[in-house]
């Protein structure tokens, strides 16, 4: 009787120390294989955003050229974010009125093409802000490379989104860089 009762008082004791260990070791593991996945989830979903927003500033661009620049675009996400009349909406959504704009890890910059010329002086401009130009040129820099983006991507008045994804920046004339499918 006494031996029944010192087997019972055993197994009923619990998990040893090193079952607990083993759980724990498992539970870490998969931890980290889920924040890996989250991680490149929230990168792809930033790159994706960057891609989406550079299609916006081409579709901006194209709607200041027919119907603000005279044929020409604006130089500055500040030109397509200020409308040509105060009760009329800009050519851009509200998450891209300002040069170097931080959205969902990336910079955004507009500037004039290098090679462009000025076909409008503001003043001539439905919205008064900067010359129209021949060209533009429209880049998405990651805020920290591999950590918000591992591609960068540029746009043109072609309207086909570039990326390299080395790390650097694409400049005008988009040597280096290749076109997203």
């Amino acid at each position: 009787m006494e031996m029944n009762m010192c087997r019972r008082v055993r197994a009923e004791r619990g998990f040893t120390l090193i079952e607990l260990l083993m759980v724990v070791a498992i539970l870490g593991v998969l931890a980290a294989m889920a924040i890996a996945r989250l991680d490149r989830a929230k990168v792809a979903s930033n790159e994706a955003s960057a891609i989406s927003s550079l299609r916006v500033i081409d579709s901006a661009e194209a709607t200041y050229a027919a119907s603000c620049g005279g044929d020409g675009y604006a130089q500055s996400l500040e030109g397509l974010a200020t409308p040509p009349s105060p009760t009329a909406a800009s050519f851009i959504s509200a998450d891209l009125t300002t040069t170097g704009v931080l959205k969902s890890g990336y910079l955004f910059t507009l500037q004039a093409d290098p090679g462009s010329t000025r076909v409008l002086p503001a003043a001539r401009t439905c919205n008064n802000v900067v010359d129209s130009v021949t060209a533009y040129f429209a880049y998405a820099d990651p805020q920290v490379y591999r950590t918000t983006g591992r591609r960068n991507f540029a746009t043109d008045r072609r309207a086909v989104i570039f990326f390299r994804n080395d790390g650097m920046s694409i400049a005008p004339g988009m040597a280096g860089a290749n076109p997203i499918d």
